[in-house]
């Protein structure tokens, strides 16, 4: 078992796009009201008196859109001015990027996760929900910026949907032969969408490293991240693609995570819902941080359990958060 360093944070459940494979469309979300959300102060307290002294030194910071959180520059340059920080992400969509990467890099954030699910600005449109006007050339310009100021690496992640955008494979992942950018695969999930998930099904990584290997050829790369992808790298190419593979093959013994939602739920587990703690409400009503801090102590100790307890379906029902609203 991998030992556990790695917090992503949500810091708002908001989001100015709406994925398919995130928010079944047409659907009315309750969305965290402002009081609700973890505060900066909040959120810098926990980091300091609860996850750090516990063996938390990862972060990355998530959404929702998590560049629609107010202040977001001013909280980066806190969590990675934190002596502990020895790694500082983000996973954006970009739509916001372009005017303040160099900002955000300033404050020292260095790496960034951008989700390109389509390099056609049609089918851009239906992915993320923006029918009749494609936000896909915004995107495409935060990642020029991102790259310009000088983010390495670089991922962009792919959701790939059968029938809308699993025949853009080859395209997309011939983005990293000229640049040093990761492309990441990721299996569909029946989270956030589940009648889509149960009408499109899903493409296997394996079936997509064969695709690629028939036409560029593929080798397995050196190059290791903090998350689950299996890494490879088409021969010649300044780039590598990531292969995330939650729907084929179970990674829970590799699992270093937790997630903290943006209203304060800590949850050792994407796919298990057992054993969440309410750190917000057990900070408001004054209980101590080193309470709190036992309390996630003793989450680690179980988080194997959790992990491995419905291995093979997950939670069973329905799951109570779409994915905007767990922080992905």
């Amino acid at each position: 078992m991998n030992q556990v360093d790695y917090l992503r944070i949500s810091l708002i459940d908001r989001c100015n796009f709406r994925c398919q494979y995130c928010m079944p469309e047409g659907a009315e979300l309750d969305y965290i009201l402002q009081q609700e959300l973890l505060t900066n102060q909040e959120l810098l307290t926990l980091l300091k008196e609860v996850f750090i002294p516990v063996g938390f030194s990862r972060f990355r910071l998530t959404g929702g859109e998590p560049l629609l959180r107010p202040r977001v520059v001013e909280l980066v340059s806190a969590i990675a001015s934190l002596r502990e920080t020895q790694d500082l992400s983000m996973t954006t969509n970009a739509f916001l990027l372009s005017p303040i990467a160099q900002d955000l890099y300033n404050a020292g954030l260095r790496r960034l996760n951008i989700s390109l699910d389509s390099l056609d600005p049609d089918t851009f449109a239906q992915i993320s929900g923006n029918r009749g006007r494609s936000r896909w050339q915004e995107v495409w310009d935060g990642i020029q910026a991102a790259h310009r100021v000088g983010f390495d690496p670089l991922k962009l992640n792919v959701v790939v949907i059968p029938g809308v955008n699993d025949h853009e494979v080859l395209d997309l992942a011939a983005l990293t032969l000229e640049r040093q950018w990761h492309v990441r695969f990721i299996e569909f999930m029946p989270i956030g969408n589940d009648q889509l998930f149960a009408g499109k099904g899903w493409v296997s990584s394996a079936d997509l490293r064969q695709r690629i290997r028939d036409v560029f050829g593929l080798t397995e790369s050196s190059v290791r991240g903090n998350g689950p992808a299996d890494v490879f790298q088409i021969p010649g190419a300044k780039g590598t693609l990531g292969f995330i593979s939650q729907m084929s093959e179970c990674f829970c013994d590799r699992c270093n995570r937790m997630r903290l939602s943006a209203d304060g739920w800590l949850r050792p587990c994407l796919l298990n819902e057992t054993g969440q703690i309410d750190l917000k409400t057990a900070l408001r009503t004054g209980i101590e941080t080193a309470e709190l801090r036992e309390k996630v102590r003793q989450l680690l100790f179980l988080k194997p359990e959790i992990n491995f307890k419905q291995r093979d379906s997950g939670t069973t029902g329905a799951y109570s958060r779409t994915m905007s609203q767990i922080g992905g």
